[in-house]
């Protein structure tokens, strides 16, 4: 088996050009991809996958929140099976490889099996999570989470689109609300591939990210009130100014990020003030804050320091302000024992390594909560993501989908 392995690759060429074939369904206006949930490019994506899988022998289930399974058969069909994929919904100016290289990866490795004709124990399942990014119906990785009990089902189906459409009627009307149960299937283990979208592997040159942890995160809703008032004729001592405070707030949150440092992030990445004109000193103001780290203390600690800060600002400027919690999960720590397969095949391969966090959220954080998972990163060019401009190489594709393969494989069996 250790020789096989060793020696296990994937068409780098063949899963390329799949990348740009799916690509081309729902086209961005820069050159990248706008396939957001349940939008008919969604449909269209859900349909060529199907086509392809079903070419590759491939059978297929989908659930009632519209997750996507296709199974490759084990020489033992009652052992739980071995799962990869991700997802292959996009941000509104979203780029071609964030989640769909994970999915058309797991494609590519479906087919390298076939190719050599090498059988496995365990049962082998490609997965499409449904909306994991969040961008048309909130919260992020809702089809995943739904599958592992994060999130009730009817709750799911009930989310709104910002045209007042709900996912539940969404889903319908394209077509891919499934009858399975969801969360029914056992899993032995899950494997995700994603690019990094970040910096690190690429300027250490690192072929292969090792995911051991995930970021935890608060999404903090802030609202300041104060009072709406002339701009040229109110004295700067008698202003009630929400712009102002959210201006403060703005630096609270970069000040306590990066008093925990290494890891700790945080910004105000959406604001609004009101009434939002040019003469009139902002009355209202309404912003999210992000805050992340790997240490749920650090997190909480972060959490604590800018409700504080927010509390002291608006004491100073003498405005009412409101905190309200829109967001969290807590940081992940990936399975000890598929890391070390994402690790020993990438060592295996010969391809360069490094243990890394992940910043972002993905599915494989909510499956880790009921089956061993792990994430495997590739580099991603500056580190650019939710961006048309994203970009990655043939060759970072390809040694991604080697591991991915490498792990499933080993975590799977094969039948000698």
């Amino acid at each position: 088996m250790a020789s096989i392995l060793s020696n296990l690759r994937t068409d780098s060429d063949r899963l390329w050009e799949a990348l740009e074939l799916m690509a081309a369904v729902g086209p961005g206006v820069a050159g990248g991809s706008n396939r957001q949930t349940l939008t008919d490019a969604d449909g269209e994506s859900r349909y060529l996958l199907k086509r392809w899988c079903e070419k590759a022998g491939l059978r297929m289930g989908v659930d009632r929140i519209g997750n996507m399974f296709f199974r490759r058969e084990g020489a033992e069909p009652d052992l739980d099976p071995v799962y990869m994929g991700s997802h292959l919904d996009t941000q509104p100016t979203g780029g071609r490889y964030d989640g769909v290289l994970g999915v058309l990866a797991a494609l590519e490795a479906m087919r390298t099996l076939n190719d050599l004709a090498i059988r496995t124990r365990r049962p082998i399942i490609l997965v499409n999570w449904c909306n994991e990014e969040g961008a048309r119906f909130a919260p992020a990785m809702l089809g995943s989470g739904v599958f592992a009990g994060v999130h009730d089902e009817a709750w799911a189906k009930s989310r709104l689109d910002a045209g007042g459409q709900s996912f539940g009627r969404e889903l319908r009307r394209i077509g891919w609300e499934g009858d399975e149960a969801v969360g029914a299937r056992p899993i032995h283990a899950l494997f995700e591939l994603h690019i990094e979208q970040g910096p690190i592997l690429e300027e250490e040159d690192a072929d292969i990210g090792v995911v051991t942890h995930g970021q935890g995160l608060w999404w903090l809703r802030v609202e300041l009130t104060g009072q709406e008032s002339h701009a040229g004729t109110t004295p700067m001592n008698r202003r009630r100014d929400a712009g102002l405070g959210l201006a403060r707030i703005t630096e609270r949150v970069r000040e306590a990020a990066m008093r925990h440092q290494p890891h700790a992030v945080g910004t105000l990445g959406h604001a609004e003030i009101h009434p939002n004109s040019p003469n009139i000193i902002a009355g209202r103001a309404v912003a999210t804050i992000d805050i992340r780290s790997p240490d749920k203390a650090v997190l909480e600690a972060m959490r604590a320091e800018i409700e504080r800060g927010i509390a002291a600002v608006a004491e100073e400027l003498g405005l009412a302000f409101a905190i309200e919690p829109v967001g969290h999960f807590d940081p992940v720590t990936f399975d000890a024992g598929c890391v070390a397969l994402v690790r020993e095949t990438a060592e295996r391969l010969g391809y360069r390594h490094r243990d890394i966090v992940s910043g972002a959220g993905h599915d494989a954080c909510w499956i880790n909560r009921i089956a061993p998972t792990a994430m495997i990163f590739c580099p991603c060019e500056g580190g650019l993501s939710h961006n048309e401009a994203e970009k990655i190489t043939k060759e970072w594709a390809q040694r991604g989908a080697d591991v991915l393969l490498g792990a499933v494989v080993e975590a799977a069996g094969i039948v000698e």
